[in-house]
């Protein structure tokens, strides 16, 4: 067989919806741009995904499908740039598989992208994933969701049976992802029943709703959380105040559900989302801090009960999960998206619709306070840390768990944000670090920074192959705690002041 004809027979994949043609690039098999369920545009504008068509012949998957619609700029993070494709038909799925077949099946990494649940998207280098597909002998799959007004805003309460809507649209076209890998990924030399599905933020976030979700049983066997803001979650009473707030600034009447259920699937993709956008970023963090208007909804049926409450009550899949956060999480958003409450204002306007108590505990745990430096530190604890520790209690309780904390902070991490922030680890999970806009944090000590990520990056591989990492369990009594440092070391109940003061404490619901 001529040379070009193997290679073609390697790249050439029969899905269920019909063939495709991967490409090789940075020393893998790629396939990029796979419909996983049908454009939800139109009539299925708001709806929860369908099946795609299938198509007849062979189609190119050499390249990735357009954004799902945001606010451009942050491309670090995997948001669209000046001249990044957007579309509301964005449900597209990419695969990466070593070079070389494989004799048996592999195991499966998908990811999920975070992004406040408003921003982000598969294109961006820094989610190839092809140091982990080269390292680990894996299969690594991505794709997009829709995202802010489009995928976690909830309309609902707007639904008739003329114009239909449905709940946790983002949500709905992961779970459908991953009933594409179930279905599909063998093709592909992978794994069906060896997935480890992992998210950074609110795809963080995404993973541990999604063990909430029963619908999703059974999809994934192994979850990675890194920096999850799991504590977004709230009750569709909660959501009707900031739709109707949406509605009201789209010049639509909230008053008229016949009205806004029309104009919601007829109103330019590019308008709702402009209007969307100030809302999200410069509107609701004074207006509602502490929420992320953006965000999952407790609907009684996708997502019957709020995550952390689902943990404590041993109701989320018992599966195996790591869960971690970053030393100063809210550093990193407070200069680029400032939506947590890491102004004081924002806190102070928090605290007064709580015991004031829970200031008294703050204020004493977190000394300094209401310095912007402590200001930051208690919001990126409060979004961050404190559903991270609320979420390993409970599941600590089912099935095996542990927590870690990642302190390594180069120098200019430290002048710039004091400790290793919100998004800095990202180049660590995908062996990039010194490479594009976040690598630059790395200058003067790549290949200390290139070890680190080794050392972080081999505990998520050995954990996608069913091996335990290599530090105890977590639980409530001992609360150990890997921290990944230039050393690093295990830690039992660290920062145990905030924790106590913070108690059982979620924000605002």
């Amino acid at each position: 067989m001529p040379a070009n004809q193997d290679r073609r027979s390697n790249l050439l994949v029969r899905t269920e919806s019909g063939e495709v043609l991967g490409t090789t690039a940075h020393g893998v098999r790629t396939w990029r741009g796979i419909p996983f369920a049908a454009p939800p545009v139109g009539a299925l504008r708001f709806r929860k995904p369908l099946p795609p068509e299938p198509w007849q012949g062979t189609r190119q998957a050499d390249a990735f499908g357009p954004l799902p619609m945001q606010k451009r700029g942050f491309e670090a993070i995997g948001g669209a740039g000046a001249r990044t494709p957007m579309s509301e038909d964005c449900l597209t799925i990419n695969v990466s598989a070593p070079l070389e077949d494989s004799p048996g099946l592999r195991p499966v990494i998908v990811w999920i992208y975070g992004g406040g649940f408003s921003l982000g998207g598969t294109r961006t280098p820094l989610y190839r994933g092809d140091h982990l597909v080269e390292r680990g002998d894996a299969v690594f799959v991505s794709f997009n969701y829709r995202v802010g007004l489009f995928g976690f805003s909830d309309f609902s309460a707007w639904s008739t049976p003329e114009h239909p809507i449905d709940s946790n649209l983002g949500l709905r076209d992961q779970m459908a992802a991953l009933e594409w890998v179930r279905r599909n990924i063998a093709k592909f030399s992978g794994d069906p029943d060896n997935v480890t599905l992992v998210g950074q933020s609110a795809g963080a976030a995404s993973v541990v709703a999604l063990m909430c979700a029963p619908s999703a049983a059974g999809l994934f066997h192994r979850a990675y959380a890194m920096s999850a803001s799991a504590a977004c979650a709230y009750t569709p009473d909660r959501h009707a105040v900031f739709s109707a707030d949406l509605l009201d600034r789209l010049g639509i009447d909230p008053g008229d559900r016949n009205t806004v259920a029309r104009a919601l699937k007829t109103v330019s993709a590019e308008k709702a989302t402009a209007v969307a956008s100030t809302f999200f970023y410069d509107v609701a963090p004074d207006k509602y801090p502490g929420f992320l208007p953006s965000a999952p909804v407790i609907d009684g049926d996708f997502l019957p009960r709020h995550p952390i409450d689902a943990f404590r009550s041993g109701l989320a899949q018992r599966i195996p999960l790591v869960i971690g956060t970053m030393a100063r999480e809210g550093a990193t958003l407070d200069k680029l998206l400032p939506v947590i409450c890491s102004r004081v204002s924002r806190l102070e306007t928090l605290f007064s619709g709580e015991d004031p108590a829970l200031r008294q505990r703050i204020v004493a745990a977190y000394p300094g306070y209401p310095s912007k430096k402590t200001a930051i530190d208690v919001a990126g604890d409060l979004n961050f840390w404190l559903p991270t520790l609320q979420i390993a209690e409970g599941h600590s309780r089912m099935a095996d768990c542990w927590v870690y904390r990642f302190d390594y902070a180069t120098p200019l991490t430290r002048l710039l944000l004091r400790e290793a922030s919100h998004g800095l680890d990202l180049p660590m999970l995908f062996g990039t670090p010194g490479e594009g806009e976040l690598g630059r944090f790395d200058l003067f000590c790549r290949r200390r920074s290139e070890a680190m990520s080794r050392r972080f990056q081999d505990v998520f591989l050995d954990f996608t192959r069913g091996l335990a990492p290599g530090w105890s369990r977590y639980d409530a009594d001992r609360r150990s705690t890997r921290i990944f440092d230039r050393t690093d070391r295990e830690d039992l109940d660290p920062r145990r002041e905030r924790r106590l003061a913070w108690g059982t404490y979620r924000g605002p619901t």
